[in-house]
């Protein structure tokens, strides 16, 4: 194969990516199929004959005599929907029933994990006493996310299965295997959390006739043919968007399009599988809810009446984001209008201080929200910034005043709200509570005013990490995946990549391999004792172990560790600034429309890089700052570009190799 460059400037992993496309893909664990059979017989309660007939490498019937059940694992999170193949029945009135859960906690032949505010979920009942073929559960029961199922029978008869198989419904658009973006490094632990948190992604990626109707059924009952106390019906058939694909929150539930999920998944989705439709039409979702004073909603209907001033500013940093990896500057310009009346609905709450004054307490589940909150006045500053450089992009110089109010908002923040003693800006005014999301937030906006400052924040955060990750405060003894994301960015921006590396390893190597966990997918939270409850609900069989929210490390490693950075739309202009910590081999890349960016690195123990790749797309610029490295830039066809501290400005677009000098 003919390639664009000598192939003696490439390093084993962009040559793979010349020549055969995105390496690492036994990572990848979406499925091959969407036909999927169970892997493994976990248990088996009461007769049944050859229950291991119905995994994936067998073949024969598994015949249930009487009241009797089977539990089986798919070996990880999946979603669809259930179909039984059924081969005889000795009476007309048998039922088969079917129950699923993420965790291995509420595996049950009762009834389901929950979906619910309280109780659980009932099982799908099958009546299979009609006679032989298959019986497939309706579109309305198609369950989100499950790792394990249980076939249950509750009479006398005898029956005999020959097939169980799920019809895979997530990511409903997409070729499930064929990722745009790959992160491999010497630590096993971190690849397969980049792969996790990207599948995360996919499962929460759903139909959009296929949402959470349960907040709209208001009564609690059973639709099988038994009743047991606290067994709620669940439905899976509320339109929540438009279009053919939509990313929500959660896959098991809320099934919903939630902005805050949106500075999280969006990002972590661009780099994986660049399904940037199903982030779009879930954005438009939200634009269409806008209200007229300028307010977007808490959550897609039927939270649209609620009020949130950080999801509000959520929904805003989605269409930054969006447009940033999308480059879709017409879509930027239909909706700039709304995104201006967005903003300044945000900036009527600023008062007399400098600072946004929260009356209304909704935010991520944490608890009081409210006056001059650091994490909101945080996003905001953060926000202000982000407007600026979109209205720069289409070259709208009529909010000249958002620089003051931005300049203020920092100024204040850090006269009011910061701590020195404690190094940790305080929640607000009034309170001694010094909260992970405000904390994370001030470095990521660059609130802060130095970088001893954010060194300071980075150190004091690190020293309040338990066993089992990075407390939140702020939501009682939770420990919040979600502001767990922005943490690590801000050790990345702190220049602590060792801090993030760390957490990665401790908090959702934790959330990856504890058993009762779905070992593919991340939980939305859960308790600093390591429990699986999370501090804002009072149901922990609710808890949703596949939330696109608690997928900050992917999005994290491709941008930080390997050094990829998207400065402007689509990656028109970028940074290369790798950030590996202790890592000594990083392979990564994923892709825009404007094409493919990659790099291949190896490094000493000593943090010495011997060998080192890099590629942008062709017709874009971007800076380089290789941190302590001495050396030469020689592009493909030959240019040489002499590092200055490290760093070369207004590097063209192309491959690119280092020649280091070696002290």
């Amino acid at each position: 194969m003919w390639l664009p460059w000598p192939a003696w400037l490439l390093s084993p992993a962009l040559l793979a990516v010349a020549c055969y496309g995105v390496p690492y893909n036994e990572y990848i664990l979406a499925p091959t199929s969407r036909h999927l059979v169970p892997l493994e017989t976990l248990e088996v309660n009461g007769s049944v004959i050859n229950p291991s007939s119905l995994e994936q490498s067998s073949g024969g019937n598994a015949t249930f005599d009487g009241p009797a059940s089977v539990t089986f694992d798919f070996g990880r999170n999946i979603a669809g929907i259930v179909s039984l193949d059924i081969l005889s029945s000795s009476t007309r009135n048998a039922f088969i029933g079917v129950t699923f859960t993420e965790s291995s906690l509420w595996i049950s032949s009762q009834a389901s994990d929950a979906t619910a505010d309280s109780g659980l979920d009932s099982p799908l009942w099958f009546p299979v006493g009609r006679g032989p073929g298959t019986y497939t559960a309706d579109k309305k029961h198609n369950r989100g996310a499950f790792r394990y199922m249980t076939l249950v029978t509750n009479t006398t008869a005898t029956v005999s299965v020959r097939k169980v198989q799920i019809n895979y419904t997530a990511a409903p658009s997409q070729d499930l295997r064929a990722y745009t973006g790959y992160f491999h490094s010497n630590d096993e632990l971190l690849n397969r959390v980049w792969y996790a948190g990207a599948y995360t992604n996919q499962i929460c990626t759903i139909d959009p006739s296929t949402g959470d109707a349960l907040p709209f059924l208001g009564v609690i009952g059973s639709d099988s043919n038994i009743t047991l106390p606290d067994i709620n019906p669940w439905y899976s058939n509320y339109t929540i968007a438009n279009g053919s694909s939509t990313l929500t929150d959660g896959a098991k539930r809320d099934r919903l399009i939630w902005p805050g999920d949106m500075s999280i998944a969006l990002e972590s989705v661009s780099v994986s599988t660049s399904d940037l439709y199903s982030v779009r039409t879930a954005l438009e979702t939200l634009l269409s809810q806008q209200r007229s004073d300028g307010r977007l909603p808490y959550a897609s209907k039927p939270f649209i009446d609620i009020v949130s001033f950080t999801y509000h500013l959520h929904s805003l940093i989605g269409v930054s984001y969006y447009y940033r990896h999308s480059g879709d500057q017409a879509w930027l310009s239909r909706y700039w209008g709304q995104y201006q009346k967005g903003l300044q609905w945000a900036l009527s709450s600023v008062d007399n201080t400098g600072l946004a004054n929260i009356t209304a307490s909704a935010d991520w589940l944490r608890f009081g929200m409210g006056g001059h909150n650091i994490e909101a006045n945080a996003i905001l500053y953060y926000v202000l910034n982000e407007a600026q450089e979109l209205s720069q992009a289409i070259d709208d110089d009529s909010n000249r005043n958002w620089t003051s109010i931005a300049s203020g908002i920092k100024s204040a923040a850090n006269q009011k709200l910061w701590d020195a003693s404690n190094g940790l800006y305080k929640d607000n005014e009034t309170t001694t509570l010094h909260p992970q999301d405000g904390n994370a937030w001030a470095i990521k906006a660059n609130l802060t005013l130095s970088a001893d400052q954010r060194s300071t924040v980075s150190s004091a955060l690190r020293s309040r990490w338990g066993k089992y990750g990075a407390p939140a405060p702020e939501a009682a003894d939770a420990v919040s995946p979600f502001i767990g994301g922005f943490e690590l960015q801000a050790h990345f921006l702190a220049n602590k990549p060792q801090n993030a590396l760390d957490l990665i390893r401790l908090q959702w190597g934790f959330m990856l391999d504890d058993p009762r966990m779905t070992n593919s997918t991340f939980i939305e939270g859960y308790s600093t004792d390591g429990s699986l409850h999370y501090a804002p609900y009072t149901n922990d069989a609710r808890v949703s172990h596949a939330h696109g929210w608690s997928t900050g490390p992917t999005a994290a490693l491709s941008f930080f560790v390997a050094g990829l950075h998207l400065t402007g739309p689509a990656g028109s202009t970028w940074k290369f600034a790798p950030q590996p910590g202790d890592l000594t081999t990083v392979h990564a890349g994923y892709a825009t429309a404007l094409g493919s960016f990659s790099t291949a690195f190896t490094r000493s123990v000593r943090g010495t890089y011997q060998e080192l790749t890099f590629a942008t797309p062709r017709g874009t610029t971007g800076d380089v700052h290789l941190a302590d490295t001495e050396g030469t830039l020689v592009s493909a066809d030959g240019q040489r570009i002499r590092l200055v501290q490290g760093a070369a400005i207004g590097v063209r677009g192309g491959l690119w190799k280092l020649e280091a000098t070696i002290p």
